[in-house]
């Protein structure tokens, strides 16, 4: 059975093409259209994955969407009613777009596919599994687990926030309890990246990276993790939350918060986006990160304690914070943890399709054998790329052996140039994983600097990510989750650390981001982490390779591995993006696939 599944209208729309409980091709509808976290229907991601598989619309058996419409439309109508007469606004703004599409969605998805297939003949049943069981299968079918706990953490779905359950290969997932809306973990964390300037649904990773630079002894984020838990959260022993809604204004409220009370009850101003990032907004930011770490480690243990499995699996968009993601690991409670790679939104296209496959085939799910596939993109031939050189008449060098392409281009990293790498196919989420990189010496003590401004535009703050082979991983890093997703932290290993001033939380958040912290400073973060990507060489052979020819030249097995795009655009898709998003930043190299192009 071949399945289209489909997210879309809310952030990160997606599409995938499920054949018999396989994901054959994925891709976010944003890398088309070039608008961030695009909303759409995704009509262009749908026709890249239906062209890749060699198939038609006749040939789709069942149309799987991530949610259902009516159930949010209940939930979204009881809310206001329960709020009224405030909110009117958000109401007014919120029904044209609901009863124009949203409402009836079954109708609209028909209307874009008779017009995508140009034929009105055609008509695709369509399946709407709830939301949230839609990430517990993009985690469960996509792990190398047989059975297992889940956890799906969020914004909102219909009405749960969060759930959790068991997944079985033989009875698929059964869930045992859910949280419900508006006591939301993800929108408590979304509502401080609003409050620090940071922009919703794609900000709160920006607020992970500056919780680190709060001083975590200090009596401002011990005051402001009390006001938290006093004011604005109630924490229950088995996780579960309860928000003090007069503090917050998402559920009617055109904006996350009602900013004037936020501060008052913080002694702070609501950071403008533009504003310079102090000392005070890293501290409320790093208190709002223990909060979210308790309420999860207690969710977990909970979950432990009612299900008895020995493994979990994390989806959502909360899933995608890999600092909590690490805290999980180290508590040892499960023997391992799964996260799905495309936590967010996005990857709902995947999981409702896998949650419908394996509902209506009965198939009998035993675990993947091997790492999950995440490059299901689009990909280049070098005759496409050949094409668009000469189109721009550029200066280039073409290597047939791949073995010459690695060593080559290892040798400029090693000369301290800056590489855009565009390889394969691309990467399925939010993460750049080897095949649409920016990658970098990490030994450069400017690097991290040079990188965000000069070349990504972006915040000086924010860290940067390092690679590493599976096999170097423990000569790096501290004993951790291996990801391949770039999912948890680790530390830098302690022999490679310097000895941090005797003063150092004195220093001004810009001082702490120059001062050098190990012998690898442009991916070490300033609490010694790092958001390490572990290369398997099947997954991955080319970047494997790459890696390798490094360490040969150099002795180091470590690059720095950033997301080929500058700030507010998708990663680069085609060998056009990656041409113009090269020529218009500060990077030195490009490599389109076979071809090396110097600037």
């Amino acid at each position: 059975m071949i399945i289209l599944g489909i997210s879309a209208y809310y952030h990160d729309s997606a599409a995938a093409i499920i054949d018999n409980g396989k994901v054959l091709y994925a891709a976010q509808e944003e890398r088309f259209s070039r608008i961030k976290n695009d909303a759409s229907f995704p009509e262009k991601a749908i026709e890249f994955c239906l062209y890749e598989a060699g198939l038609s619309f006749e040939d789709i058996d069942l149309i799987s969407f991530y949610d259902k419409p009516f159930l949010k439309f209940e939930r979204l109508l009881e809310t206001y009613y329960a709020f009224a007469p405030k909110g009117f606004k958000s109401f007014a703004k919120a029904m044209p777009v609901w009863l124009k599409k949203k409402l009836f969605i079954k109708q609209f998805i028909n209307k874009r596919i008779i017009a995508l297939s140009k034929s009105k003949k055609i008509k695709i049943p369509i399946n709407f599994p709830e939301h949230h069981l839609s990430h517990a299968a993009s985690a469960f079918y996509t792990s190398p687990f047989k059975k297992c706990a889940y956890l799906t953490v969020d914004g909102v779905g219909e009405w749960a926030t969060t759930s959790y359950g068991i997944a079985c290969g033989e009875k698929g997932v059964k869930v045992l309890g859910e949280l419900h809306f508006p006591n939301s973990l993800g929108l408590f964390y979304s509502s401080f990246t609003y409050f620090l300037g940071f922009k919703v649904n794609s900000g709160e990773y920006k607020m992970m990276g500056l919780a680190p630079y709060g001083n975590s002894n200090s009596k401002s984020v011990s005051y402001f993790i009390e006001i938290i838990k006093e004011k604005l959260i109630d924490i229950k022993p088995d996780g579960s939350v309860k928000l003090n809604m007069v503090y917050f204004e998402y559920p009617v409220g055109l904006h996350m918060v009602n900013p004037e009370k936020w501060e008052l009850l913080f002694g702070l101003k609501k950071r403008l986006p533009d504003e310079k990032l102090v000392q005070i907004h890293a501290d409320l930011a790093l208190a709002a990160q223990k909060v979210t770490e308790e309420v999860l480690i207690k969710l977990i243990k909970f979950v432990k304690q009612e299900t008895n499995e020995s493994y979990l699996c994390l989806a959502g968009g909360v899933a995608l914070n890999c600092v909590a993601n690490s805290i999980l690991f180290q508590q040892n409670i499960f023997k391992d943890i799964y996260v799905q790679p495309a936590a967010g939104d996005s990857g709902g296209a995947i999981g409702a399709a896998l949650a419908v496959a394996y509902i209506k085939q009965d198939l009998n799910f035993q675990g993947l054998n091997k790492p999950f596939n995440v490059y299901l993109g689009s990909k280049s031939s070098n005759q496409d790329i050949g094409r668009l050189l000469r189109k721009y008449k550029c200066n280039f060098r073409h290597f047939e052996s791949k073995d010459e392409l690695a060593k080559v281009t290892a040798q400029y990293i090693g000369e301290k140039k800056v590489v855009g790498w565009y390889r394969g196919r691309t990467e399925f989420g939010p993460r750049a994983l080897g095949n649409r990189s920016i990658l970098a010496d990490p030994t450069v003590p400017e690097m991290q600097y040079t990188l965000n401004m000069k070349i990504k535009f972006r915040e000086g703050f924010r860290p940067f990510a390092p690679v590493v082979c599976e096999e170097d991983y423990n000569d790096y890093f501290e004993h951790g989750k291996h990801s391949y997703y770039m999912l948890f932290t680790s530390k830098v290993k302690k022999s490679l650390r310097k000895d941090l001033p005797e003063d150092f939380e004195k220093y001004s958040l810009e001082e702490k981001r120059k001062l050098i912290k190990s012998d690898l400073p442009a991916i070490t973060h300033i609490d010694f982490s790092a958001r390490v990507q572990v290369v398997n060489k099947d997954l991955n052979p080319a970047l494997w390779n790459l890696i390798q020819a490094y360490k040969e030249r150099t002795g180091i097995g470590v690059l720095i591995n950033t997301s080929f795009n500058v700030k507010d655009e998708p990663i680069v898709n085609t060998p056009e993006d990656a041409y113009l998003c090269f020529m218009k930043s500060g990077m030195d190299v490009l490599v389109l696939e076979n071809y090396i192009i110097e600037k």
